[in-house]
Order: C-alpha cells, then structure tokens, then sequence
C-alpha cells in the first residue's frame, strides 16, 4: 500500500475517491486533469464490492485510488479505521492501481451539513452523504497533491 506523501507528481487519468462504510461506500471520481472531485455514486458493501470497483476503475480510467482513514481527532484509530486498511489491503491485493490512505476526519459532517444547507431531505440526505464525503475526501487529497507538486 502506497504512503499517501508518496508521489507528489499528478497521475495521468482519474482518482476513485472511496468513503469506506460496513454497509455502504461513497464513491467519488476526479477529473482527468486531477483538479476537482466529484460525487459519483454509493455501492452496498459485500462481496461483490471489489469486482465492483475493479469495474468502476476500468470504465474511467483510474490510475490511482483513495481511500479514506478515519482516524480521531487525537490522530489515533480505531475500529472504523481497522477496516479501512483492511479493505486497502484487499483492494491492493486485487488490482493493479496503487492504493492509498487518506486522512478523512470530519468529511462526513461536512458532507451532512453541505446537503442540509442545500435543502436536502432527510431521505436524500441518507443517500447522498457517503458519495459527498468521498468527494470532500478526494478533493482534499488533490489539493494536497497540487499544493506538495508546487512546493
């Protein structure tokens, strides 16, 4: 698994954005210039999730996928984290895209909170949430890329 300092330099083709949940994932997906994150749908978890995102990948051109590492604000992880590396690994295992960690603390709030705003219903919220949190995710590791390619 790749360290998410790692590869400073922007991958040609897009990013998978991936807000990992027992029951559902966020998914979002760059732009092929790696500039801007977008909501792009939310997957049931289970067994058909990897072949799912193998699926996913191909059909966009993915070079690079993300994962996000929800960790305390104390920078400790727990359980929810656990899996998340759990997941990496197997997605690692699975296919041929570097994988990498990123630091999601507070995506999904923010998320929440962006679709309260926005005047979305409670239903619409619950199925929103996840793939707007996988944006947010993503687009902060984009930005960060941008920001260390630059430095």
């Amino acid at each position: 698994m790749a360290d998410p300092a790692a590869g400073t330099a922007r991958p040609s083709g897009r990013t998978l954005g991936i807000d990992y949940g027992r029951k559902r994932v966020g998914i979002a997906l760059s732009d092929g210039l790696g500039l801007a994150a977008h909501p792009f749908e939310v997957l049931e978890a289970g067994p058909d999730l990897t072949a799912r995102l193998a699926e996913l990948a191909l059909e966009n051109d993915v070079t690079r996928i993300v994962i996000g590492l929800p960790v305390s604000l104390d920078g400790s992880e727990g359980p929810s984290a656990g899996a998340a590396r759990r997941f990496a690994e197997r997605l690692t295992e699975s296919l041929d895209t570097p994988v990498v960690l990123y630091d999601e603390r507070f995506t999904s709030r923010i998320a929440e909170d962006a679709l309260l705003e926005g005047g979305v219903s409670r239903a619409g919220r619950r199925s929103r949430v996840d793939k707007v949190a996988a944006a947010i995710m993503l687009q902060g590791y984009l930005d960060r890329q941008a920001r260390e390619a630059h430095a």
